[in-house]
């Protein structure tokens, strides 16, 4: 557990990523973060997925004299393209088309900021999955659903869409949003221990 004085704050309003790390035991604030999502041209996933996760950290960090910021963004990468979250039903079923049936990567990149100093530690890890065939009538049922509006890829892997995977390479918890053991190791360079 971390000291006493170790405030923990979680940069993101997302569920998924509360439940993983209220699983290993720490405790935590949420506050989540305000920056767009937008990748720059030419920029490669992994650097688009730690960028962000640093701009989110920085973004939150701003607003606490002291704490450790912890966030963390995921995309799904397919054929070198970055995937975000859907835009609208059509384009959560054109990503899932493009998914259905073959392998593509998850990639996360977190960051671990201190407030009071400014030191900052990041990574990333990248997990891969594959998708059986979906049928289009599966694509209609599961959009409909709402389930992957807010999702990278369009799909969340502990819901539903378990249904359409598979196989993975990796971290499962990755592909939900927050790799415990790559966070663990970023944590550890703060002498918060998990």
């Amino acid at each position: 557990m971390p000291e006493a004085k170790t405030q923990l704050i979680l940069a993101s309003a997302s569920p998924r990523r509360a439940e993983i790390l209220g699983a290993l035991g720490l405790e935590f604030e949420v506050v989540p973060s305000d920056v767009p999502e937008e990748p720059r041209d030419g920029e490669a996933p992994a650097e688009f997925v730690t960028r962000l996760a640093r701009a989110k950290a920085a973004e939150v960090a701003s607003r606490r004299p002291v704490g450790l910021v912890v966030a963390a963004d995921t995309i799904v990468v397919v054929d070198g393209r970055s995937i975000g979250k859907p835009t609208d039903e059509e384009d959560a079923k054109f990503m899932l088309r493009t998914l259905s049936g073959r392998w593509h990567a998850v990639m996360t990149g977190i960051a671990v900021l201190d407030a009071a100093s400014g030191s900052e530690v990041t990574g990333h890890e990248k997990t891969l999955v594959r998708f059986r065939e979906i049928s289009a009538q599966e694509i209609d049922r599961y959009v409909a659903s709402g389930e992957p509006m807010d999702k990278a890829g369009a799909y969340a892997i502990q819901g539903r869409a378990m249904l359409f995977v598979d196989e993975i390479a990796g971290s499962y918890h990755n592909v939900v949003g927050l790799p415990p053991t790559l966070l663990a190791k970023l944590l550890k360079r703060f002498d918060v221990a998990i």
